[in-house]
């Protein structure tokens, strides 16, 4: 019998402020036409049974095209920075019976479908899965269930680069023949990258 696959949630965080992109890049539009948060759902929905996506308190659902079937989570300290929002998401699916998050972020459109599944092949409820493109870390970073508890005590801007840094043994580093894992839109001229760049 092999052994049945970690139940894997999706979290998608974009409930950032974006200054440096001048408006909000959420609705900012893909050379495809798609909104790169509906790209960023889309693709965690090709590969995620449960997508759960991290909101500022006011922001509309409907006005920004997130597909129903996603879970929204509201970030109260949303303004706080990245960790704020992380820690509400995952606190929000403390109650989910999944063993592993991975965390997503809604400005990374182009990571590529076969890192995903390698990615999710990798995860358990007691490793941090981090692909790495080149010698750079990046997105997604999957967590087991066993650090959702610091997750879930985050603050500020810092992230979930802490809880890395304080479990090095529990790290899963997973080399990724893709830049879709580093690549992410701060400023407008940044839509333009072709898919494969």
């Amino acid at each position: 019998m092999p052994a049945q696959p970690v139940i894997c949630t999706a979290l998608v965080l974009a409930a950032g402020r974006a200054q440096r992109f001048g408006s909000d890049k959420r609705l900012a539009r893909l050379p495809s036409g798609h909104t790169l948060l509906a790209t960023a759902l889309a693709r965690a929905f090709d590969h995620f049974a449960d997508v759960h996506v991290v909101l500022r308190p006011g922001d509309d659902a409907q006005h920004l095209g997130i597909d129903p079937r996603a879970h929204i989570v509201r970030a109260e300290q949303a303004a706080l920075g990245m960790g704020a929002s992380l820690a509400t998401g995952v606190t929000a699916l403390l109650q989910t019976q999944a063993q592993a998050v991975a965390v997503l972020l809604a400005d990374m459109p182009w990571i590529a479908p076969g890192s995903l599944q390698t990615l999710c092949r990798q995860a358990s409820a007691a490793h941090i899965v981090l692909p790495q493109y080149q010698g750079q870390r990046g997105h997604p970073v999957i967590f087991g269930r066993a650090f959702w508890p610091a997750l879930a005590q985050l603050q500020g801007d810092q992230g979930g680069r802490q809880v890395i840094l304080d479990n090095p043994h529990a790290c899963i580093t997973v080399a990724v023949d893709d830049a879709g894992v580093v690549l992410d839109v701060d400023v407008p001229q940044a839509l333009g990258l072709p898919m494969g760049h």
